[in-house]
């Protein structure tokens, strides 16, 4: 095999083929959520909780703990997500896209430093915190987990949140020998650096009007 290619997926000579299968399944429906969160529209959500539903389980069998508690979590919020999308906000229109409040950016600090002490206190007591990885870990997981609740609130700023956790996990998950996650999440940060534009747009057409 080629040295690059061996370096790439020499690991999947260990895994079972049906673990392969299901990563590279998650994998498409994990694009197809972000895709379909770029184009602001509810399908995020059901492809976003079969996704995760995969990662779960497979994340859990490596003993991958606060990545598995990210896609937990995000089959969590997919779930609420997808009722405040479609939840009537003026009785006549669905939830806009806008950006956050002072609360909510006070509420979204909240959920970062809970998530670090949380995630932290978990890896610790698995005896897995003193790697670098487990800290990396464990930042990606407040970084995401406060992406996904702006995400399902319809907030303009979760897609920087994404951008930056996702930058992050590329390099990450390629050291865990997930190459084929790795790869998705290097498309995720193009795909999350378009949707932000695109939903910027959609946010400043009321004001291109006024």
């Amino acid at each position: 095999m080629n040295p690059f290619f061996e370096i790439l997926f020499g690991q999947y000579a260990g895994y079972e083929s049906l673990d392969i299968f299901l990563e590279i399944t998650g994998v498409i429906f994990g694009f197809l959520s972000v895709w379909y969160a770029k184009k602001n529209h509810i399908w995020v959500f059901p492809t976003g909780l079969i996704s995760t539903a995969i990662f779960v389980y497979l994340l859990w069998k490596w003993e991958l703990l606060g990545d598995m508690m990210i896609n937990a979590y995000y089959f969590v919020m997919s779930i609420y997500g997808w009722y405040i999308w479609t939840r009537k906000s003026d009785g006549e229109s669905l939830t806009p896209i806008s950006r956050t409040s002072a609360f909510e950016k006070k509420t979204a600090w909240g959920i970062f430093i809970a998530t670090l002490v949380f995630v932290f206190g978990v890896y610790h007591f698995a005896g897995k915190g003193s790697s670098w990885t487990a800290y990396v870990d464990t930042v990606t997981t407040a970084i995401f987990f406060v992406g996904m609740w702006l995400m399902a609130r319809r907030k303009i700023e979760n897609w920087i949140f994404w951008i930056v956790g996702d930058i992050i996990s590329v390099p990450l998950y390629l050291y865990k020998g997930l190459t084929f996650t790795s790869f998705q999440y290097l498309i995720f940060t193009f795909v999350a650096i378009a949707g932000y534009y695109l939903w910027k747009k959609t946010l400043d057409k009321p004001l291109l009007r006024a």
